[in-house]
């Protein structure tokens, strides 16, 4: 599932096509046993309610997804700013380790924007072991600064640093975080069970059949706007690095 919805362009056409089948077996259901004029009162509380809580799970879902999006966005911001005080802060350190911590951040922010922009699974393996190397090397070039030259001030150049490994962590934590597989299911579920309600109340005439068609299409759209939006990588939604970019272009060239 979580693979499925990750490709939301994907996932669009395979909801719809399922969606589309159990409206078609609905009609087919209500062609091979009519529905009584007595039961059709008491088969619209059941499809209303039905309904009722399709929007809700849409609506609870598309609000994880949203909050997922917003962290996303949130924590970008964090990694630039604590990339771009710990050039500041480079500065406290001895000559030899503030200059080579600049270039090293350098690398390092041009490897995060790379992160986020990236689609490529076997890139983006590159782009983490890159990035776990230049925070080891960053981290070294800070203690052998602060060791070097002990006072408060180096330690608010390692505190820096230690914020820069950090909000990348949280950052990862947050790419990896998803709407979870079983409320995808049971998302597809009721939505599969609320369009065989909508094929087996559609009357047998030209406006009832076109509006066959179209809940199919309502549900697999809200479908795909929650798996895009839910899915960083690969969706048209996607969380673009602007704080990272300016940040390096603010990082002075050595």
């Amino acid at each position: 599932m979580r693979q499925l919805v990750s490709h939301p362009v994907s996932f669009l056409v395979l909801s719809l096509i399922l969606m589309s089948a159990a409206a078609y077996l609905g009609a087919r259901l209500r062609r091979a046993r009519p529905m009584a004029d007595d039961m059709r009162e008491d088969f619209g509380i059941v499809q209303s309610a039905a309904l009722t809580l399709l929007a809700l799970v849409i609506g609870f879902s598309l609000s994880m997804a949203v909050g997922r999006y917003d962290q996303r966005k949130n924590l970008e911001e964090e990694e630039a700013n604590a990339i771009g005080t710990e050039v500041l802060r480079a500065e406290l350190l001895p000559a030899a380790q503030a200059s080579a911590i600049r270039t090293l951040l350098a690398r390092y922010t041009a490897q995060r924007i790379r992160f986020y922009q990236t689609a490529d699974g076997d890139e983006l393996q590159h782009i983490n072991a890159t990035t776990t190397e230049l925070q080891t090397q960053l981290w070294t070039e800070a203690r052998s600064g602060a060791s070097a030259q002990p006072s408060p001030l180096s330690a608010l150049a390692i505190s820096g640093m230690n914020d820069v490994i950090n909000t990348q962590g949280y950052t990862q934590a947050a790419w990896w975080n998803h709407i979870p597989a079983s409320a995808w299911a049971l998302m597809v579920i009721i939505g599969f069970f609320c369009n065989v309600l909508i094929g087996y109340g559609t009357r047998s005439t030209n406006p009832g059949r076109r509006f066959l068609l179209i809940m199919p299409l309502i549900v697999s759209i809200s479908f795909t706007l929650i798996a895009d939006i839910d899915s960083p990588r690969n969706g048209l939604i996607r969380v673009s690095p602007q704080n990272l970019i300016s940040t390096s272009a603010s990082i002075p060239n050595q």
